[in-house]
């Protein structure tokens, strides 16, 4: 389904991977793993061909569904309900048989009216063999499923939020593979990228069962371990530290007992490599004290260089980025106040009369099911967004810090370092060169663009300029997404011993237990209540 032979990819001159051979196969449910910037991502948009490799050959055969961090939606004005029929072209059938349905009512001339009867009739056998009256229902039950109310499917993209819009996307490649709604019996190969961003808990339950019972080709990208775990029946590692592609014909448990394995092997390999070769070099240099002896020391110190060079290369640690939140900067008692607060797009109104409160120093978790405004309130607070009524009111000293969730805080055509110098203009060039190397940028990645990172490395670059903002109101809109386990130990240790205001949204049980919230607002309503174990439980639902 997918051969790419001879396959490299590049970062700038940074090598991604060497040249590798892989193959995507009908029933290989593979997961795509290893650390932020290891070029995940770059591989799947290459084996996906939107990207092109530095280096090999790729072969595709039968449809290929994609689903990149950041999807592109194509026209906003286009209902999500169309956007979904679109994958199997029903959205214009539909459209053109409603057309010709209307010119045989409409229609006087009988010549013309019997074109139009035939028309309607190839339209509608065309409608029948792509699934259908079935199909509607279909497209409506997958998008159910991924947590998308029925309401939301008339609306034009434009009116959805980043995470519906994101979801709207997964379902039109969900209903692109399945014949029946319930797994794929297609040879579609599903290329997804972070698919589980913006799930709630039954969702994300919900897309396991879908892809464990998917008979096409698969390879997923997830930090969701669980997912994994279900799902996968191959692993690709890809280790950044060599630039190779690690395969592995087993599930993730197994997968992980193997990589445990190989990295002792190594180590005791090497261990007793080292030692032998020590005790070689220690011999040869006696040797070569004596004439008559140096042909025999140059053989020695030979085989000792030998010895370590047929290693397995030992695998690097990996290096974390030093992810710490901005000392607050002073401000008064309350620093930022909303009152009122409504908002509606078109006819779906998405919450109304929120009125609240941040004191300096204050944590609130902001809880709703997806839709119901969490993103919208936190982009009104910042100010990049106008309510239909009520305001936002600064308070004495206010400085505000906003982390979005579809990083539309980056310029994506500006390069990493015109991103941060953006965020900070009135930095030292040496203070940003060390900020930036903090959080793993460096050399030839300072220049290059923010729209070709991946999304745990777009995050990273998100956080880096919060933490040169001296913020003491931070927004976060699902600050752990796309991170791997130890960034996102990072970002979590950063909550923690943050002193200034959050205001956080979030679908992580450890991020709220990480930042011991004294209040919660809950959505739509905009109720405000305090915080309490009880809530806990609806934060992966919400």
């Amino acid at each position: 389904m997918i051969t790419a032979s001879g396959l490299e990819l590049r970062a700038g001159s940074r090598v991604l991977l060497g040249q590798t051979t892989l193959r995507v196969q009908p029933g290989d449910r593979i997961g795509l793993v290893g650390r932020n910037g290891a070029g995940k991502t770059t591989t799947l948009r290459v084996l996906a061909g939107e990207g092109e490799p530095y280096a090999g050959e790729m072969r595709h055969t039968g449809e290929i569904g994609y689903l990149p961090q950041d999807p592109r939606e194509g026209d906003l004005s286009v209902a999500a309900r169309d956007r979904v029929l679109s994958a199997r072209g029903l959205d214009v059938l539909l459209r053109d048989m409603e057309k010709a349905q209307n010119a045989m009512a409409e229609l006087v001339d009988d010549a013309a009216r019997d074109r139009a009867v035939r028309r309607y009739g190839t339209l509608e056998e065309r409608f029948s063999s792509l699934g259908g009256y079935a199909a509607e229902s279909e497209a409506a039950r997958i998008c159910a499923n991924l947590g998308l109310e029925e309401r939301v499917l008339p609306q034009p993209l434009h009116t959805l939020s980043g995470g519906q819009r994101r979801r709207i996307e997964l379902a039109r490649i969900l209903f692109a593979a399945s014949e029946s709604g319930a797994g794929g019996r297609s040879g579609t190969t599903l290329l997804l990228d972070e698919p589980t961003n913006h799930l709630d808990a039954d969702s994300v339950n919900w897309l396991r069962g879908f892809l464990k019972a998917h008979e096409g080709g698969l390879v997923v990208i997830s930090h969701d371990v669980d997912l994994l775990d279900e799902v996968v029946n191959k692993v690709w590692f890809l280790d950044a530290t060599r630039a190779e592609l690690d395969s592995y014909n087993m599930n993730w448990k197994r997968y992980l007992d193997a990589r445990a394995t190989d990295e002792k092997r190594r180590r005791r390999e090497r261990a007793n490599a080292e030692k032998k070769a020590a005790a070689l070099r220690q011999q040869a240099a006696k040797l070569g004290a004596k004439a008559t002896k140096a042909v025999a020391a140059k053989n020695m110190a030979r085989r000792a260089e030998q010895m370590l060079a047929n290693l397995d290369e030992e695998r690097q640690a990996d290096r974390v980025a030093r992810i710490t939140f901005p000392s607050p900067a002073s401000c008064g008692r309350t620093p930022l106040t909303a009152e009122g607060l409504s908002k509606s797009y078109g006819s779906l109104e998405i919450f109304t009369g929120v009125d609240l409160a941040i004191d300096r120093g204050s944590k609130v978790v902001v809880l709703g099911l997806n839709g119901a405004g969490k993103t919208t309130l936190l982009r009104l607070l910042a100010g990049l967004e106008k309510p239909d009524t009520g305001k936002v009111v600064p308070g004495h000293g206010l400085r505000l810090g906003y982390y979005a969730q579809e990083h539309e805080t980056l310029d994506h055509e500006a390069s990493v370092w015109e991103n941060t110098r953006h965020l900070a203009p009135d930095a030292g060039a040496q203070e940003l060169r060390n900020l930036l190397g903090s959080f793993l940028f460096s050399g030839e990645q300072l220049d290059q663009p923010a729209g070709t990172l991946s999304g745990g490395e777009k995050t990273r670059l998100a956080l880096a300029g919060l933490v040169s903002s001296a913020a003491n109101v931070l927004l976060l809109d699902e600050p752990t997404n796309n991170l791997d386990p130890a960034s996102r130990a990072q970002v979590l240790d950063a909550l923690r011993s943050y002193g200034g205001a959050v205001v956080l949204v979030t679908h992580d049980p450890g991020a709220v237990d990480a930042l011991e919230p004294e209040r919660v607002i809950l959505l739509p309503d905009g109720t405000e209540d305090h915080w309490s174990d009880d809530y806990r439980e609806l934060v992966q639902l919400a």
